[in-house]
């Protein structure tokens, strides 16, 4: 792990795959080891140069006073895009997780000419606001147990860690990696500060929402006026019902045999 300098900030990243590969930049959410090893491993096999990043206020990027922070979403999407330019190799393949979604999302809008594609994961639509009708949001009754659980102290490590590990069982994901990760996190947290720690483990920014206007309103035209409502799924027949499957019409006269020429002339008797 290490630092570059971008946007007048500093910002711990880690790179994975060889450094001419093209570039995939993983915004963590909010420290880079949102993103699993393993994961960020198994992308650079894939002949990618995989780089993930702290947000700032979180592992090794700039910390700022958390009771008065004097930056906003807008300025960690110019961190992404700055972030680009000095590791070189751009246009990026962006991806965001929880709160590096958000960031990605208007890193996008804002910097189109530093990012080909975006990838979010584990996040939710920036409006500002509620989520448009036609988009999923998070699962009330989820949401409801996670906040139902009581805060830990957040300057002891075993209890940040066994806070993390309950809201992974709520979640289906696996308690014991959680467990470490956040053991992981704690431990690369700049100070132990209840309000640092607290951002550092459940991917809360110390930055204003400033993403207006609205992300649908900046799109062309069409799309932005008529968004495309989900298809419904399309079913599945058995297999009796299926072409190819069904019982053959007595009544429709058989297939002529290939290869004949008593057929039409411009398709060859076919």
């Amino acid at each position: 792990m290490s630092t570059v300098k971008a946007n007048g900030v500093s910002l711990g990243v880690e790179s994975f795959g060889p450094e001419d590969a093209p570039l995939v930049l993983l915004a963590g959410g909010t420290t880079m080891l949102s993103w699993p090893d393993a994961l960020c491993e198994r992308l650079a096999a894939g002949g990618r140069r995989v780089v993930r990043y702290d947000l700032r206020d979180s592992g090794e990027s700039t910390t700022a006073d958390p009771e008065a922070p004097a930056y906003t979403l807008r300025d960690l999407a110019r961190d992404a895009a700055a972030l680009v330019h000095a590791l070189g190799g751009g246009p990026a393949h962006l991806a965001g997780i929880g709160v590096g979604g958000m960031v990605a999302q208007v890193a996008a809008l804002d910097h189109p000419e530093a990012f080909c594609a975006l990838t979010l994961a584990g996040t939710r639509a920036i409006a500002p606001g509620p989520v448009d009708d036609d988009l999923p949001d998070h699962d009330p009754a989820t949401m409801g147990r996670l906040f139902a659980h009581p805060m830990p102290d957040w300057t002891d490590r075993a209890a940040v860690a066994g806070f993390a590990a309950t809201g992974a069982e709520i979640l289906g994901d696996d308690p014991d990696a959680a467990r470490a990760t956040a053991g992981r996190v704690w431990d690369r947290t700049p100070g132990t500060a209840p309000p640092v720690q607290l951002a550092n483990q459940l991917g809360m920014v110390f930055s204003a929402l400033d993403c207006a206007p609205r992300w649908r309103e900046r799109l062309p035209g069409d799309l932005a006026a008529h968004p495309r409502r989900p298809r419904p799924p399309r079913p599945v027949l058995p297999r009796r019902q299926r072409r190819g499957d069904r019982p053959r019409d007595p009544r429709r006269p058989a297939a002529r045999p290939r290869g004949r020429r008593d057929g039409h002339p411009r398709l060859g008797g076919r």
